[in-house]
């Protein structure tokens, strides 16, 4: 079952992630993956993005092994904890995240098309052992 705002585990982050969905050029959902990981394990954090990031790309109806995470270190309008997962053929958007330390552990809030399977994303994340607060766009 999705999370709602009134079981988010950080309503603030909750607050703010469902502005990043709000209507642009495509309806996105979201998901807010809380870890234990702190700041001296971000080989740890890259991977569990990238573990989430494929199954939001096999939830979205691409084969992960087709897709690749675009960090932005060329590029001055990404941070440093910004990545998107991207398709290798077309460079079709799958998702983007952002990586943020909140009180001594990160958290992954990462959104994608509203097209893929929101309710199987988010009971993926749960099967790699995150908490995870789904957030579903207008």
């Amino acid at each position: 079952m999705t999370n709602t705002n009134s079981d988010a585990l950080d309503q603030d982050l909750y607050q703010r992630t469902r502005a990043l969905l709000e209507p642009g050029d495509i309806a996105l959902n979201g998901a807010i993956v809380h870890t234990d990981y702190d700041g001296s394990e971000d080989v740890q954090m890259m991977q569990a993005t990238i573990d989430v990031g494929d199954i939001i790309a096999e939830q979205s109806g691409y084969d992960p092994q087709n897709c690749y995470v675009y960090s932005g270190n060329d590029d001055t309008d990404f941070s440093s904890n910004q990545h998107q997962g991207l398709t290798l053929e077309d460079e079709e958007f799958v998702w983007e995240c952002q990586q943020l330390l909140r009180e001594g552990s990160f958290d992954i809030v990462i959104y994608y098309e509203a097209s893929a399977d929101h309710e199987a994303i988010l009971e993926g994340i749960r099967a790699l052992g995150f908490d995870v607060t789904g957030v579903e766009g207008e």
